[in-house]
């Protein structure tokens, strides 16, 4: 696919700073998942807000992952993940994942299941995405990873977790 070329002159468009975007990225709110993997390349899990439907014919989401984090080498040498999309009381939970808390520990934290691809499975997710890792493009410091669902549950009743202006809040299911 080719991009339209705009032409704007180069003093016209002052360069966006890394701390203007990541303090407008801060007000736009995301789902909390825990993205988990398992395999011969060893178990990880990290936590990312960066995580979307792509299409649902062949159900697919995307992962954005840093090529720095701790997770990366498992996560990419297995080929496969879970997204378990986290409830609101996995506050504490989403914390151990998102720091440098050993993997051992991350996981003793919880209650896990696997599935087809044999990721972790978060037991009380409001959602969990079982998948193969179908492609990736690197984008800066991140790649980007296409995933397959390959199986797939759902709580019908549980209340969300979001992250918005640096901090969590719940997301009431009640209508």
């Amino acid at each position: 696919m080719q991009l339209a070329q705009l032409d704007l002159a180069p003093d016209m468009t002052p360069p966006v700073l890394k701390q203007d975007y990541r303090d407008a990225m801060a007000r736009l709110a995301a789902a909390v998942n825990l993205i988990t993997t398992d395999g011969p390349s060893g178990r990880a899990g990290f936590t990312a807000t960066a995580v979307c439907s792509v299409t649902d014919d062949p159900p697919t989401l995307l992962v954005c992952l840093n090529r720095s984090a701790s997770a990366h080498p498992a996560v990419i040498g297995n080929g496969i993940l879970c997204i378990n999309t986290l409830a609101s009381d996995h506050q504490a939970l989403s914390n151990l994942f998102g720091g440098k808390t050993p993997m051992a520990e991350r996981f003793a934290a919880a209650n896990w299941s696997t599935w087809a691809t044999g990721a972790p499975v978060l037991e009380d997710a409001v959602a969990s995405f079982d998948c193969r890792i179908s492609q990736i493009s690197s984008v800066g410091t991140h790649d980007i990873l296409y995933c397959e669902v390959l199986a797939l549950r759902r709580r019908a009743s549980a209340d969300g977790l979001v992250y918005f202006d640096r901090r969590y809040h719940g997301v009431s299911a009640a209508l």
